[in-house]
């Protein structure tokens, strides 16, 4: 017979906690432990160690981020849902940042729940379909940030301009036409950038543009 799932549901709302319950006792795989708030629920992750814990956002004594905070600082391993009624993209990020694993709302609760434990255990994200974009939208900007580690992002908007006008292979009295301003003012961002950039040598600046060209012409 194969290990049970232990899963932990935490709502201080009995009927939408039988009602989990009723639906995860379903499955066999399951094993399932009740809290009504969230001071019990973080001493049952200790005692019992869920491999899933369900946590409403709001809950008397501790929230759902108060548990969740802790779970992270306490490095216990349990995957962590959260169950909410907001569609607020500030708290997906927030809940995001603190290790969370599942975010689905109320309203999908029952249809969605083991889907989202599923796809959890498999090391996934799981978010209800009516919030999906705010995962695409974070893993956009966390793309961005990890590919800007190069220092592009001290550039200023017009030495930004000017480096990409370099990365297609411009001359600066081509790219002083092209901005209608001196081939002076050019050489004066050329060095203002590679002394940002930390670069220096004949080619470098052009080598850094071109490799760089996709994210500067953008």
């Amino acid at each position: 017979m194969c290990k049970k799932i232990n899963v932990l549901i935490a709502d201080d709302h009995a009927l939408i906690r039988k009602g989990l319950k009723q639906v995860l006792e379903a499955d066999e795989r399951f094993e399932i432990f009740e809290a009504e708030d969230g001071r019990q629920a973080i001493e049952l992750v200790r005692k019992e160690s869920p491999t899933v814990t369900i946590l409403d956002i709001q809950m008397p004594h501790l929230t759902g981020f108060e548990v969740a905070e802790r779970i992270h600082n306490e490095s216990i391993q349990t995957s962590v849902v959260f169950l909410t009624m907001h569609k607020e993209e500030q708290l997906f990020n927030r809940a995001m940042d603190i290790g969370v694993r599942g975010f689905v709302l109320k309203e999908n609760t029952v249809t969605e729940i083991i889907r989202c434990i599923e796809t959890v255990l498999g090391g996934k994200h799981y978010l209800s379909p009516e919030i999906s974009e705010f995962l695409i939208r974070r893993n956009s900007k966390l793309m961005a940030q990890a590919s800007d580690q190069k220092g592009i992002h001290l550039l200023t908007p017009m030495e930004k301009k000017v480096l990409g006008e370099v990365a297609t292979m411009k001359t600066s009295q081509e790219i002083a036409d092209t901005l209608s301003v001196s081939k002076k003012t050019i050489q004066n961002h050329r060095n203002n950038i590679c002394n940002k950039l930390g670069i220096s040598g004949t080619h470098a600046l052009l080598k850094f543009a071109t490799d760089n060209k996709k994210q500067l012409l953008s």
